[in-house]
């Protein structure tokens, strides 16, 4: 009788050791086949993030010359607004590309609203990273041209615009400028304007105030201003020659600008990475910061109603 228990007992144990080898190898090809399924899971989401990266890619290119239109902060079009300060002090703090109209423009238009240093700042020229054009004839400088995507991106509202934004009232202009040192510094103009197409976009402004010196109007010298002062002057493009030299500024400078003979001041000029050489001073140089031959890391111009009061609510 015993010795049939312990006959049973080995049988028993002999069919379990079976049992559970058998599960093991189960077991085993159920973690080959996951982990196969794992890796081609993986492979497909590689490709899916690949195919994401390049859509992007496209979409930036795509819009990279006038902007999606989608890539603007939507406000719902509830009523239209005619620049920043009016976005800003209408409870939208936020920094961002809005659609807005001045008074005598016929279309909208997309520009950047940069609500930091009090809010309400039209930002009509951005200079970052130099991934735009700025060597461009004079239908790009009046249409507007550059990337209306990016926070950061290079791009020139257009003359037109410009024009219409500051008929507006009275506008006050401030430069902020970085150089490749880290510091920063700013311009601050009053009562800045742009004429018209018919005045070939003449730019106005007043009195200086800031850190970087006063390179717009020639003010760091009073023997200087009959070649340096920016103000009065007619914009140039190298196809469209309003300078007071007898060359041609912009075609030399490689930038449109209101050039005088030639300049103080062209903050659009070529991307050089702080010190450069060159025939002629085409970087982007404010004079009275660091001179000619020192391009630039970034600058935003931008532009304000003079009578603006932030709404704090």
């Amino acid at each position: 009788m015993k010795i049939l228990i312990v006959i049973d007992f080995v049988l028993a144990a002999s069919l379990t050791d079976t049992i559970a080898s058998s599960d093991l190898q189960n077991c085993f090809r159920e973690q080959i086949r996951l982990q196969a399924q794992v890796r081609l899971l993986e492979h497909r989401v590689k490709q899916q993030q690949l195919k994401i990266i390049q859509l992007l890619e496209k979409k930036e290119i795509q819009y990279s010359d006038r902007g999606d239109e989608n890539s603007a902060i939507d406000l719902g079009g509830k009523r239209q607004y005619s620049d920043c300060a009016e976005i800003y002090n209408d409870g939208h703090k936020q920094s961002g590309f809005y659609k807005m109209k001045p008074i005598q423009s016929p279309n909208e238009f997309l520009a950047f609203c940069d609500m930091s240093e009090g809010g309400g700042w039209t930002v009509f020229q951005r200079r970052s990273d130099g991934s735009q054009n700025f060597d461009r004839g004079w239908t790009d400088y009046e249409e507007g041209f550059g990337n209306f995507v990016l926070t950061n991106g290079e791009y020139w509202l257009g003359n037109k615009n410009l024009h219409y934004l500051t008929s507006q009232g009275n506008y006050t202009l401030r430069i902020v400028l970085t150089d490749f040192e880290g510091e920063r510094r700013f311009a601050q103009y009053t009562r800045f304007g742009v004429a018209g197409e018919e005045h070939s976009y003449e730019m106005s402004c007043g009195e200086y105030s800031g850190t970087a010196g006063d390179s717009l109007t020639g003010g760091f010298h009073p023997e200087v201003k009959w070649w340096a002062d920016h103000r009065g002057m007619k914009f140039s493009t190298r196809d469209r020659d309003n300078d007071n030299y007898e060359g041609n500024c912009a075609e030399e400078e490689k930038a449109g600008w209101w050039f005088n003979r030639c300049h103080s001041a062209n903050l659009n000029g070529l991307y050089y990475k702080g010190p450069y050489t060159a025939k002629t001073d085409n970087g982007i140089v404010w004079y009275t910061w660091h001179g000619w031959w020192y391009s630039l890391k970034s600058v935003v111009m931008k532009v304000r109603p003079a009578d603006f009061e932030p709404n704090v609510v």
